[in-house]
Formats: C-alpha cells, structure tokens, sequence
C-alpha cells in the first residue's frame, strides 16, 4: 500500500466514528480475525477514532435524570446522586463502542492493511495527521460554514434581482 493511500485510507477516523454514531451498528459480510481486531483496537486507541463516543454514556444518564426531573423537581437531589454512580457503573460499557468500531475496521480492512494503518499512524507523519486532524476538520467546518453564509447572501441578492425584474416588489 503506498503513502498516499495509507493516508487516503487514515484521514477520517474521526468522521468514521461519528459516521458510526449516525448509522449505528453495520453488519459486515467479511470474516474478521482476531489478529485484525486486536490490530484495529491498536489504532483506535492511538487515533482516539471512539472519542466521539465519551459523551454517550454520561448523555443518556443525563437524558434519563432529565425524564424523571420533568415529572418530580424534588428528585434532583436524589437523581444527582444515582446519576453519579450510574457514570461510574457504566464507564466499562465504553468498551462495548470500542470493541464494534474495531469490529468494523476489521470488516472493512485487512489484516495487512490494519497493520499497514498501525504502523503509518506510529510514524512522525502519521503521529503529525493524528494530532492536526481535528483542527483541520474544526477549521474547515469553520470555512465551510462561513462560505456557505456568503453563498447564501449572494443567492439571496441573485433571487431578488430576479424577483424584481419579474415585476415582484421586494
């Protein structure tokens, strides 16, 4: 597998697990070997590619404190602290997200290219793509959105123009 397609294949991790998160669960059609998922647990855990994940525990027990807050205000006491020890309870279940999207790298590469992905990400450039991608992915949203606004108003300018010399009073 050559650099560039080693880092075609690596620049979404992020995206992928919120990818993930959106989908939920894809069953794969290629058999997965231990070895592969392992080696994908490995990238996971050097990419950060479940980070997305961190909030989802804490969120639905937050989610379900708020169900209950709704109907009784006077539980926030007793809510507070059941919601403290459930986060604490069900932190093993991140697992469960990481063992899946290992699963799912496993399907969707090879045992070589999983080793071939393990090893560009321990390199300097993997290392530097590991590190910069989230503030590339932030900054280009940022981009994105702004030049979206700026397509928006010009858009919005074009329709009028239009609307006007269609004899439409603006």
């Amino acid at each position: 597998m050559s650099v560039v397609q080693v880092i075609k294949s690596a620049m979404r991790p992020t995206a992928f697990a919120l990818a993930l998160v959106s989908i939920g669960s894809i069953a794969g059609a290629q058999q997965t070997s231990v070895a592969a998922v392992q080696t994908a647990k490995e990238i996971i855990k050097l990419t950060g590619a479940t980070a997305l994940f961190v909030p989802l525990i804490p969120g639905v027990i937050e989610q379900a404190k708020n169900l209950f807050l709704q109907q009784n205000p006077a539980l926030g006491k007793d809510l507070n602290a059941i919601a403290l020890q459930m986060r604490t309870d069900l932190a093993p279940r991140s697992e469960e997200l990481d063992a899946e999207v290992a699963k799912l790298y496993a399907t969707h590469f090879t045992e070589a290219e999983l080793k071939d992905l393990l090893a560009f990400y321990k390199t300097p450039v993997g290392m530097k793509l590991i590190t910069e991608q989230p503030k590339i992915g932030e900054e280009g949203l940022k981009f994105a959105q702004d030049w979206a606004n700026q397509l928006s108003d010009q858009v919005i300018a074009k329709m009028r123009d239009e609307l006007k010399k269609r004899g439409h009073a603006l």
